[in-house]
């Protein structure tokens, strides 16, 4: 457990980070990746030069016999939310950080973006059930207390499933939102919330994860302990059948991930701990912008 000193002292770190990168790197990018994408009807006017001709609105046009177009106006304000696994599995790390620290500084990254863009941002902390709310919010305090929770908060629950917190943002969240879900997705049965939720909602996943997630090495007779039920086994990791199996697991959970989001119509990023996740994350949203 950090102490207020060190999880004010990290919030701090984690500000001048997340001001830099937003202001470098996320300023464009994080800005049109994602604004424009509602557009609200404003009104009705003569058509002109111009125009473009999808916009006519044909009824109001026959009344008058002449041609009108609808006017549009860019949907300025967006509602982020994010929903943060803090399932003990985010714990593990052995390159550069532990995945729990990864996911905390996206977070942080990301509801900085939110409120320097003027946008609105909330939070779901997860475990096999939902934790903690933060109802979406504008402005500095509001994203500094929720860098404070992404350090601190301990779950009371040991499991990991994304389908609740799904459900309670569907259910919570009424106006069409951005959601990112940052978690390592080591998790099942969560396809039908996924979906229903992406109906509504813009939905990101990033699956972050650490090289033995994947890669077991090879270090002979080792006990290993399952961080959620505390169950405890002893695995031969110099058994080359042994690491392939394990390496399988962690490719049929990624590929089930892949599959959900694909089907669902939602983005699925990959971070590894130890890369550079803001390249990743400015390839993303360059992306969104094509």
């Amino acid at each position: 457990m950090l102490t207020t000193a060190e999880i004010l002292k990290k919030v701090r770190e984690l500000e001048i980070k997340s001001k830099k990168l937003t202001s470098d790197l996320f300023t464009g990018e994080y800005h049109s990746a994602f604004k424009g994408k509602g557009m609200l009807f404003k009104e009705v006017r003569e058509y002109a030069a111009g125009d473009d001709i999808r916009f006519i609105d044909w009824n109001v046009s026959a009344r008058f016999g002449h041609p009108f177009s609808k006017m549009f106006e860019e949907e300025r304000e967006l509602t982020v939310m994010l929903l943060v696994d803090i399932s003990k599995s985010s714990l593990f790390g052995t390159a550069y950080a532990r995945k729990k620290d990864i996911i905390t500084e996206i977070g942080a990254v990301l509801s900085f973006s939110a409120v320097n863009n003027a946008d609105k941002v909330g939070v779901i902390f997860y475990s096999n059930q939902v934790e903690k709310y933060i109802p979406p919010k504008k402005g500095k305090q509001h994203a500094l207390y929720i860098v404070r929770e992404l350090l601190s908060l301990e779950p009371k629950s040991s499991g990991t499933a994304v389908q609740p917190a799904l459900r309670f943002f569907n259910n919570s969240t009424k106006q069409k939102s951005i959601a990112f879900v940052l978690s390592d997705l080591i998790d099942a049965n969560y396809e039908d919330a996924l979906r229903i939720a992406a109906k509504k909602h813009d939905i990101i996943g990033i699956k972050v994860y650490d090289k033995v997630d994947q890669q077991l090495p090879n270090a002979g007779l080792v006990k290993i302990a399952d961080a959620e039920s505390g169950k405890t086994k002893w695995i031969d990791s110099g058994s080359s059948q042994v690491r392939k199996n394990y390496e399988q697991e962690f490719f049929r959970v990624t590929d089930y991930a892949a599959q959900v989001f694909k089907k669902a119509g939602c983005d699925l990023l990959h971070v590894k701990t130890g890369e550079d996740y803001v390249r990743i994350l400015q390839k993303f949203f360059l992306s969104r912008n094509k």
